[in-house]
């Protein structure tokens, strides 16, 4: 239960007001329960797809406020890591540098760029779903529910890019090994349950291969540029992942 309230206290907006203990099982747990947080939004969009039809709202007002659920329910906490991300990589700068950026909450031109792509980038992948396949309940609890496991498969193989800030501290908290099998065992049967619900082997090949492709070329990348793991590069791969599994979803079902 620990595991799941610092889940919510830390990756969404919902308030848990009470001190929870952060020893090594408690943040191993945490990071196992992420998955299935994002599973709760993906539920909570759907419940907005559902609403606004029976309200006869048209599929674009859908789609918005559908995604104003989304950001609404994680903070905006994964889209500050796009814009930082973005600021500090195009910064061209030493990782240094990069790093000095990504913890300056200011945003700049290329964080505002960035921010402006991907949510139009979500908006049309959402309105193109709901006009094709409606509130399909298990694609939308998927989607989130992967992308965040993906990140998790991420975080803790990976090496801090500082030593100091959260990521920093979480990674020396984390029983690693427990944690990756946890992970990969409920993707693997989420995957699974997609193909056999939705009566299709293509699309569950299409997922495993873009999750794949994701962890062996984004970590080399954050490793290149940053020199390892940080919050903001954490919360930039949630967004990056969504998006890619969108587009999986949209061209194999």
């Amino acid at each position: 239960m620990n595991g799941i309230l610092l889940a919510l206290q830390f990756f969404t907006s919902i308030p848990v007001r009470k001190e929870l203990p952060m020893e090594r099982r408690h943040i191993t747990s945490m990071y196992g329960a992420l998955p299935f947080v994002g599973a709760l939004i993906g539920l909570a969009m759907t419940t907005s797809i559902l609403l606004s039809e029976a309200l006869g709202f048209g599929t674009l007002l859908t789609a918005v406020l559908t995604l104003i659920i989304g950001i609404a329910l994680t903070g905006g906490l994964h889209l500050d890591g796009v814009a930082d991300t973005s600021d500090a990589y195009f910064s061209y700068r030493d990782q240094k540098r990069r790093h000095e950026i990504l913890a300056d909450p200011r945003i700049g031109a290329f964080g505002t760029l960035g921010l402006i792509v991907f949510i139009l980038l979500k908006l049309a992948l959402l309105h193109e779903f709901i006009v094709v396949h409606g509130a399909n309940l298990y694609v939308l609890m998927a989607v989130p529910f992967l992308a965040r496991g993906t990140m998790v498969l991420y975080f803790s193989t990976m090496k801090p890019a500082k030593e100091s800030g959260m990521a920093y501290f979480f990674l020396q908290k984390l029983n690693r090994g427990p944690l990756i099998g946890w992970t990969i065992v409920c993707m693997v049967a989420v995957v699974i349950a997609v193909g056999i619900v939705l009566n299709t082997i293509l699309l569950p090949i299409a997922i495993i291969g873009i999750i794949g492709l994701s962890l062996a070329l984004y970590p080399s990348w954050t490793l290149r540029n940053f020199g390892g793991v940080t919050g903001d590069l954490s919360g930039a791969f949630i967004e990056g992942m969504e998006v890619v599994l969108w587009l999986t979803v949209l061209s194999s079902l």
